[in-house]
């Protein structure tokens, strides 16, 4: 909801007020996100599980993003930043079984919005299957996966699209996808954001 009151911080990080949402982003104000990525194994690869947003969201309505996200309101830590994963995705999980990343700044700019965001980035090495996802629809149409290796060459400029498997939510029924994904359907964080993510799955999951 816009009414939810965010921490603000300067460039620096240091704690400036609280305003909100919808004054943050329209006055391009630095807040805290929560990032959790989900990676698991097929047939001994590496996977990354992508949400597919919905396409009733205002912003970025319909591509492809972190597994589960969501801002940190004025009085939460990165610790509640858990139920993001509850209520999107319908997973629980302990925050002691995260990998962290660290924080990791970054902007967005689209026409009226300005997201500059310090992210709390972290891994989820993930044994649940598909059928195990039980969506927040008006936030998240679907689940897929890709090949970390596809992914990364994606990002890396090294790859035009890459396949992704998984399912959409449509009126409560689910539907399979097995499609190419070029880079244009993903969100746009910056190139860096996708390279510390990258890098800290290449290092946490080797």
């Amino acid at each position: 909801m816009n009414d939810e009151l965010l921490t603000t911080f300067d460039e620096l990080g240091n704690i400036t007020g609280a305003a909100p949402r919808s004054e943050v982003h329209r006055l391009g104000l630095w807040h805290e996100t929560f990032h959790c990525w989900f990676v698991g194994r097929e047939q001994q690869e590496l996977t990354v599980y992508l949400q597919l947003r919905s396409t009733e969201k205002r912003d970025y309505a319909g591509l492809l993003d972190i597994t589960a996200a969501g801002h940190l309101l004025a009085h939460e830590t990165p610790e509640d930043g858990i139920r993001e994963i509850r209520e999107e995705l319908g997973i629980t999980v302990s925050f002691d079984e995260l990998v962290p990343l660290g924080i990791v700044p970054y902007t967005m700019e689209s026409a009226g919005f300005s997201d500059k965001e310090r992210a709390n980035v972290y891994l989820f090495s993930n044994s649940y299957s598909l059928e195990a996802f039980h969506l927040q629809e008006e936030e998240v149409a679907g689940i897929v996966t890709a090949s970390f290796a596809d992914f990364r060459r994606l990002w890396q400029g090294e790859a035009a699209a890459i396949r992704i498997r998984g399912f959409r939510m449509s009126a409560g029924l689910r539907t399979e996808i097995d499609e190419m994904a070029e880079i244009g359907q993903f969100v746009p964080h910056e190139a860096a954001y996708y390279s510390k993510v990258i890098e800290g799955i290449a290092a946490a999951f080797a």
